[in-house]
């Protein structure tokens, strides 16, 4: 055998090992995961491998509250916030590095114009003039090249999803926040009519006491529940101050440049159409850029495998080469090369210092590292779906209890006011049932304020909206 069909041999060898042995993991797992959500019993249907959907078009879920001012304050968040443009600019930057990566696949061509000064034993020093252009091109042989490219257009649409996560959590945030400040605007309003009536009271007693019908115990406790109820209301401003601010950063504002004016909250019961964890999940972009992140890192694992067989590399040279810068153009100054100035197109790496093995290691724990996330994302998913259905579910049951214990609270009081200016009661059972009556609104309206936190959540947790897919026209 010669020279010539050993080489042969021997590629044809290596092309064999490495179609063999640069298998990649896969780049989807199936989870034996339950089929519906504990919550809802009423569901059925399996759970399948996630094949993310993030990309479909959400809607304008939040419009399902019909709050045209929260409508406003989320279209305008989209354009301002800062949060969101830097996870924009992060997805450029991704997609312009997938398309240095996938540059490396292609023709490459450049050229170039200088002077070479060379020394011959039997001449002179001279200056040879070259102007010329190279041309180059790897053969993907074993789909380091393509797996590479691949790796690198994943992290591009990892970034995507992470870019719609962000979306999506700007804008849960400020429905949640406006729905927190409202329930506060709620409650300064149970709190001032609260006041009122203190006040009223008060004015009643201190007649009484200037008539010599009760004692100064009487006038001491109403100034106390009036001064009490007046503090709350100072703790609720404040709360709803550094509420207020915090929707102004989400906006993209100061706070000084944001304000959102008191109106009380609007309790809207939303029933959200949860689905099958099989359809909705995947479509949470978190799931989906830890699914592309599990995929890209299998890709790379191919590439690092690839690293232990052959390059091949065609080059060419053409150009013109002359001794006299004014005859450099000429027809007979040209030339031309194919293949490397110096060393062989087909590489082989046979001592690398543990580099290449090192490479893989690391791909490898990579990989591992990503199916676990990949693995966790889905469970938080569950857990936050699970979480706020039965939030739902015990909200509607509290909020129910809550106005039971409202209108009986009224009754008491309404009666023991009676007791009192009849002069069958003291003032003591008056202010037990006026203290009684306003905590149990003031707990409605906070658990009101929750369950809209909670539908807001649950929304969030289903991955956004829940819009049927459009036909494609």
């Amino acid at each position: 055998m010669n020279k010539h069909s050993l080489k042969l041999s021997l590629l044809a060898t290596a092309l064999v090992l490495a179609g063999c042995s640069t298998a990649k993991p896969p780049e989807q797992i199936n989870l034996q995961l339950p089929g519906q959500y504990r919550e809802t019993a009423q569901l059925d249907g399996a759970w399948q491998a996630g094949n993310p959907a993030d990309h479909i078009d959400r809607g304008a879920w939040w419009t399902v509250f019909n709050d045209t001012e929260l409508n406003n304050l989320i279209e305008a968040a989209t354009e301002s916030s800062p949060t969101l443009a830097i996870a924009l600019a992060r997805v450029k930057e991704a997609r312009a590095n997938a398309g240095v990566v996938d540059a490396d696949r292609k023709f490459q061509l450049n050229g170039g114009v200088g002077p070479t000064r060379q020394r011959d034993p039997d001449t002179s020093a001279n200056t040879e003039w070259r102007a010329q252009v190279n041309a180059s091109y790897e053969v993907d042989l074993i789909g380091r090249l393509s797996d590479q490219s691949r790796a690198a257009r994943l992290d591009a649409q990892g970034q995507e999803a992470a870019y719609r996560s962000v979306l999506l959590a700007l804008q849960a945030d400020i429905a949640q926040q406006y729905f927190t400040l409202r329930a506060l605007d709620s409650e300064l309003e149970i709190l001032r009519k609260t006041i009122d009536l203190r006040q009223e009271e008060l004015r009643m007693v201190q007649r009484r006491f200037d008539l010599g019908d009760i004692g100064e115990l009487d006038l001491a406790k109403a100034k106390t529940e009036l001064a009490t109820v007046q503090a709350e209301q100072e703790s609720v401003v404040r709360n709803r101050a550094q509420q207020d601010h915090a929707l102004a950063i989400l906006l993209g504002k100061t706070p000084a440049e944001f304000t959102l004016a008191a109106a009380p909250l609007q309790l809207s019961v939303v029933r959200v159409p949860v689905g099958l964890p099989s359809q909705l999940l995947e479509r949470r972009p978190d799931i989906a850029q830890a699914q592309r992140a599990l995929a890209a890192a299998s890709a790379r694992v191919g590439a690092a495998k690839a690293a232990f067989f052959p390059r091949l590399v065609l080059t060419g040279t053409g150009g013109y080469e002359s001794n006299e810068l004014h005859e450099l153009f000429k027809w007979s100054s040209r030339s031309w090369l194919l293949g490397p100035l110096v060393g062989t197109a087909l590489t082989l790496p046979i001592l690398d210092g543990g580099r290449n093995k090192a490479n893989l290691s690391r791909a490898d724990a990579v990989y591992e590292r990503e199916v676990a996330n990949y693995r966790q994302q889905v469970l938080v998913g569950f857990q936050e779906v699970e979480n706020n259905l039965s939030g739902l579910r015990t909200l509607d049951r509290q909020i129910d209890y809550q106005r039971q214990a409202i209108a009986s609270a009224s009754i008491a009081e309404r009666l023991a006011n009676t007791r009192y200016k009849n002069g069958s009661a003291s003032y003591f059972e008056v202010i037990d049932a006026q203290r009684t009556s306003l905590s149990v609104q003031r707990a409605e309206v906070q658990t009101a304020g929750l369950r809209m936190l909670t539908s807001v959540g649950l929304i969030r947790a289903l991955g956004g909206g829940w819009l049927e897919d459009k036909p494609q026209s």
